[in-house]
């Protein structure tokens, strides 16, 4: 079946998958609907590569370092699994493909780096700000490790997937500095959340904007999805969390991507057709599939 959704942003390849990845990205493939899966620190972001390998299309990945992963302080079992305390006060946690990984991280270049020459590789990613959990030196952390991935983007020639939660005037100061110095287009700005004028801010710097099931139950974000053209518009699931309704209270997966499509089409009252074939064209523009 030829493809007719992409769903930008997931996360198959964490242990809420566990059990059932594969199954989850056929139904998604079957059901004409393409998936980035994004990682979130290394294991997640060598996990992505490894489920993008074994479809020979429809299923790519992005590799970076969450803002949240520079730290230790939270632990999510949806995406880690169960913890086990080390003795050092590392917490490491079981992912989808086997294995343990560390919950805080140091930003290693080097690393990125090859895993970004991946073919499957398409973005750098997920990484950014989030103020919405912090330490006193979490801000600090936080720039350095974001602007380290700026500039691996930049080096690679592959779009930024952006995080952003309750910073996007830090966000956007740092999106904005001399160095960085974005080829066209920039990258995603995931779940956005941010105001219209933060919208204009990013779409001038040449940012897509990706949206996620919170639409189809929120009204709160009604107005920028109205305001953004939707030549700037991606769909994303963000699986397995913030599942769009009729489903709620069911894990998220990328098949239910097509609920995102069928609201954006409500609010901008276009025909769905139109939101399918041009999110899908977005998407392959940003990341050059």
């Amino acid at each position: 079946m030829p493809h007719r959704l992409f769903d930008v942003h997931t996360h198959t390849q964490f242990a809420a998958f566990k059990d059932d990845q594969d199954a989850v990205i056929r139904r998604a493939l079957d059901a004409g609907v393409w998936i980035v899966n994004v990682g979130t620190q290394r294991d997640t972001s060598e996990a992505a590569i490894a489920a993008a390998h074994r479809y020979p299309e429809g299923v790519y990945a992005t590799v970076g370092l969450h803002p949240i992963h520079t730290e230790e302080s939270y632990h999510d079992p949806q995406e880690l699994g169960s913890t086990t305390p080390l003795k050092t006060g590392v917490f490491k946690g079981v992912l989808a493909g086997g294995g343990f990984v560390s919950r805080g991280e140091e930003f290693d270049y080097g690393y990125y780096k090859k895993l970004a020459e991946d073919p499957k590789v398409v973005g750098i990613g997920e990484c950014g700000l989030d103020y919405y959990r912090l330490t006193d030196d979490t801000k600090i952390r936080q720039r350095v490790v974001f602007e380290r991935q700026i500039a691996l983007a930049q080096e690679t020639k592959k779009p930024l997937m952006i995080h952003c939660r309750s910073a996007f005037r830090d966000l956007i100061d740092i999106l904005q500095a001399p160095s960085s110095k974005f080829q066209a287009p920039a990258g995603v700005i995931h779940f956005f959340t941010g105001s219209v004028e933060d919208a204009r801010r990013l779409f001038d710097l040449g940012f897509y904007f990706s949206f996620g099931g919170v639409i189809t139950f929120a009204r709160d974000y009604d107005e920028v999805v109205k305001y953004i053209p939707l030549d700037r518009i991606l769909l994303e699931t963000d699986a397995p969390y913030v599942t769009p309704a009729p489903h709620r209270g069911k894990r998220n997966e990328p098949a239910y991507v097509v609920e995102v499509a069928d609201r954006i089409a409500g609010l901008k009252d276009l025909p769905i057709k139109e939101v399918c074939d041009t999110t899908v064209k977005n998407s392959r523009d940003v990341f050059r599939v």
